[in-house]
């Protein structure tokens, strides 16, 4: 996908990008690469490559979900910034959290913030079991996303924690998600969460299929919940 594919096929969905916007998703781009030599960040580093498989499939969530109003997101686990630097680029007002356990990510996305001038963005290095823990956080958030972070069972425990009552989660998947949702089925019911909608669509020109599994958040998480730091993965919840 080239930039030019980029700026029209999300034209098409009602998303226009302006030539800041677009100046930034370049200067993105090349400190994504630059920085990638001195750390893992990406797989991905050719620019098509990047277009497609991390921005506009970052901003795709924005196909089915409402970004035009002021919201209180989070995002867990977004290594370079996917998928809430994208759609913070194209949705400014936006206020936007990221956690990330990995520190030098951390470094990167601060660095990236200020390249971009982003603005309402903030960083926290931490175990997102740690994080959910903390008063100003927990369900705190209208909004929390995850972007192949983890299998569902443990992803719900890591993220429906800091979802407000009436707020929602996102799940970005692959087509594998079914028998996630359905491994996840008391783990979600447990934390305070129910399924409310499961789209998808193809990637354009690889077509590969993308899940967004929306989960409401509709009573609060008992206080047990998410356990300590590393044992979601281990002990999942069933």
């Amino acid at each position: 996908m080239n930039k030019t594919q980029f700026r029209s096929m999300l034209e098409e969905k009602g998303i226009i990008l302006n030539e800041t916007q677009m100046k930034q998703f370049d200067l993105y781009f090349h400190e994504l690469v630059e920085w990638n030599n001195k750390m893992n960040l990406t797989a991905i580093t050719d620019e098509e490559g990047v277009y497609l498989k991390h921005f506009y499939d970052s901003i795709s969530a924005a196909f089915f979900q409402d970004f035009s109003k002021p919201l209180n997101i989070v995002d867990v686990g977004a290594g370079a910034g996917f998928p809430s630097i994208p759609i913070k680029i194209c949705f400014p007002h936006l206020k936007v959290t990221i956690v990330d356990s990995l520190n030098k990510r951390i470094s990167f996305l601060q660095h990236l913030a200020n390249t971009l001038q982003l603005s309402d963005v903030s960083f926290f290095h931490d175990r997102a079991e740690t994080f959910a823990k903390e008063k100003e956080h927990r369900e705190k958030y209208d909004f929390v996303l995850a972007r192949a972070v983890a299998r569902m069972p443990v992803l719900a425990e890591l993220c429906l924690p800091l979802a407000k009552v009436g707020g929602v989660f996102l799940a970005m998947k692959g087509p594998e998600v079914m028998n996630e949702i359905s491994d996840a089925t008391k783990a979600i019911a447990t934390l305070g969460g129910e399924v409310v909608d499961n789209k998808s669509l193809l990637l354009p020109f690889e077509e590969s299929t993308r899940h967004f599994v929306f989960i409401e958040k509709t009573k609060k998480t008992p206080k047990q919940y998410p356990r300590k730091p590393g044992t979601p993965n281990k002990q999942p919840l069933q």
